[in-house]
């Protein structure tokens, strides 16, 4: 893939029937703030509207966050999705209420990170700056 123009464009969603958000608005800001484009898609996103909107807007990345105990089926899908819509060039990462024991699986599906309590706004970033692309120089 080569460097594409502009800032790194991330959808920050909330998959599933979980309605707890102020962490996914909390990564939104920071990642915003880092001077990335966000797209938050808000609360109670299935994976098809998840992965429609990332497509939509071009994203490079598509952030989870899942406090609901369903993290396995919801990236599983998302990835899936990806994958049928030709679309694997979107990598997917997450966080919320994840055991260590599920991160390996997930990761081995394709989640290319995942964030657990605790983690900061800036290793966040960080990261998704150092792994998701390098926007065009100015």
């Amino acid at each position: 893939m080569g460097v594409a123009a502009g800032p790194i464009r991330v959808v920050v969603a909330k998959p599933g029937l979980d309605g707890h958000d102020r962490g996914a608005k909390v990564i939104a800001r920071a990642l915003r703030d880092a001077g990335m484009e966000v797209i938050y898609t808000g609360l109670h996103q299935t994976p098809e509207q998840i992965v429609d909107t990332a497509i939509q807007e071009d994203a490079d990345a598509i952030g989870l966050s899942i406090l609901s105990g369903a993290h396995n089926t919801l990236f599983a899908a998302v990835i899936a999705l990806l994958k049928e819509r030709d679309a694997e060039d979107i990598k997917v990462f997450g966080g919320g209420i994840i055991p260590e024991a599920d991160i390996p699986p997930l990761k081995e599906q394709g989640v290319a990170e995942i964030f657990t309590p605790g983690a900061t706004t800036a290793s966040i970033v960080d990261w998704v700056r150092a792994n998701i692309r390098q926007p065009a120089e100015a």
